[in-house]
């Protein structure tokens, strides 16, 4: 569905909407510096993308990558226009997961298209910060690039400061004094974290050719927004890495510990085995029936066995203690 169409000339909102039939007729009424149309889309059915990809000569195989979405983030060139992909994030910390969407931009000559899926953040907050901006505005479609990436961006940066939460967590976890099992929750977080990977890592030559002025049809002003843009993004991706590598120490740490909580296991059954043992040696000693044994017919030759198997069981049983394996 079309969720927003507006004419913008001179760093202004022209007022109204633009009706879907009328999209060309509004491009062509986008002369002169910084005048487009900028029409929204959220998960259009084909026929939809279709009629505006009409409008303004959408080339086939983008808009057929916009209506399936499900794609790499990428910057494509299409004639006299640009085709960019972003992947949307967004955290459910109940559920340690990131859930993902995607917008698609068409970018050409007095025009752009935002086509967006999934349940992420909506546009409007970067539609609104341009329409309260002139300044920037004024850049034309490039603002419009601008906002919507820097949106993205800023979205990466709140998942990765939740992730952070949540490596910090699990790192507690694994060397508290508790027995825990974390290897699981460590396998989800490094799944999702990869997740996000997929999405931060193929922006960032994107980003940093708009920052560079490399891209044909991005306005020579825009270029220190986007690299404060291309710099947030930097952040996000060391932040990834060095969490990726947090929860692979944490889970080697994990799984050494729990070799050492084996140990002390097999320590402390191998000590009461002890104190069943001895005892037992005693009294098979004792129980032989032979003719010839000392204290045989002793009368204290009991309570002298039961005295023996009291005093090796508490002699092995002060020497466990003391050597912790109790």
């Amino acid at each position: 569905m079309i969720v927003e169409s507006a004419l913008y000339r001179g760093g202004a909102r022209v007022p109204g909407q633009v009706d879907v039939t009328q999209l060309a007729e509004a491009r062509e009424r986008a002369t002169g510096e910084g005048s487009f149309v900028w029409v929204g889309l959220h998960e259009p059915t084909p026929e939809e993308m279709g009629a505006v990809a009409r409008q303004f000569d959408l080339h086939p195989l983008a808009v057929e990558d916009a209506v399936n979405a499900h794609q790499r983030p990428k910057l494509e060139h299409y004639g006299d226009g640009l085709f960019l992909v972003l992947k949307t994030l967004w955290y459910v910390d109940l559920e340690d997961a990131v859930e993902t969407g995607e917008i698609n931009l068409f970018i050409g000559p007095g025009y752009i298209v935002t086509v967006r899926h999934g349940e992420g953040n909506g546009l409007q907050s970067a539609r609104a910060y341009l329409e309260g901006a002139s300044g920037v505005l004024s850049q034309g479609t490039s603002a419009v690039v601008y906002a919507v990436c820097d949106l993205v961006v800023d979205e990466y940066q709140l998942v990765a400061a939740s992730l952070e939460e949540d490596v910090d967590e699990v790192e507690q976890s694994v060397f508290s004094s508790l027995r825990t099992r974390d290897a699981e929750r460590i396998y989800t977080l490094k799944r999702e974290i990869a997740e996000v990977r997929r999405a931060v890592l193929p922006l960032r030559l994107p980003i940093q050719n708009f920052a560079a002025g490399r891209v044909e049809g991005i306005h020579a002003e825009s270029q220190p927004f986007f690299r404060d843009v291309a710099d947030h993004l930097s952040r996000v991706a060391e932040t990834i890495d060095n969490l990726d590598g947090l929860l692979s120490s944490a889970f080697d740490a994990h799984t050494a510990r729990i070799s050492v909580q084996q140990n002390d296991d097999m320590r402390t059954i191998s000590a009461y085995a002890a104190l069943v043992v001895v005892p037992t040696l005693i009294a098979g000693v004792y129980g032989m029936n032979f003719e010839h044994m000392p204290e045989l017919h002793w009368t204290f030759g009991y309570p002298f066995a039961l005295t023996l198997m009291v005093t090796s069981s508490v002699a092995l049983w002060v020497l466990f203690k003391r050597s912790k394996w109790l």
